[in-house]
């Protein structure tokens, strides 16, 4: 059983940075790997993912701001966000595709981490 482990999420300012961290228990093959995030009351809204070759997709609200990057070799996967806004506030979940595609679509990922929270002060 795959487990994701999640790290890095706590409160900053506007306009500040976060980095976060997730870490696998088990080995990715070729599933692309992705993060979302869920504020309260809101559904569950895809954020960025990225391919086992390293080819990104990201939500139109986050382009230009977060960046997405993987180490194969570690089973990590890692979301750098910049110019955080207060509606980047949620908790923030890793997760890995049943398939090698990025997807958009919650239920195309079958492994979820246990969520981290980001808030971010006006």
């Amino acid at each position: 059983q795959v487990q994701l482990i999640e790290s890095g999420g706590g409160l900053v300012q506007a306009g500040g940075s976060l980095k976060l961290s997730c870490a696998a228990s088990g080995r990715f093959t070729s599933e692309a790997l992705g993060w979302f995030r869920q504020a309260p009351g809101k559904e569950r809204e895809f954020v960025a993912a990225i391919t086992w070759g390293h080819s990104p997709n990201y939500a139109d609200s986050v382009k230009g701001r977060f960046t997405i990057s993987r180490d194969n070799a570690k089973d990590t996967v890692d979301l750098q966000m910049n110019s955080l806004k207060p509606e980047d506030t949620a908790v923030y979940y890793c997760a890995i595709s049943r398939t090698a595609f990025t997807s958009t679509v919650p239920a195309q990922y079958n492994y979820w981490g246990q969520g981290t929270q980001v808030t971010v002060s006006s």
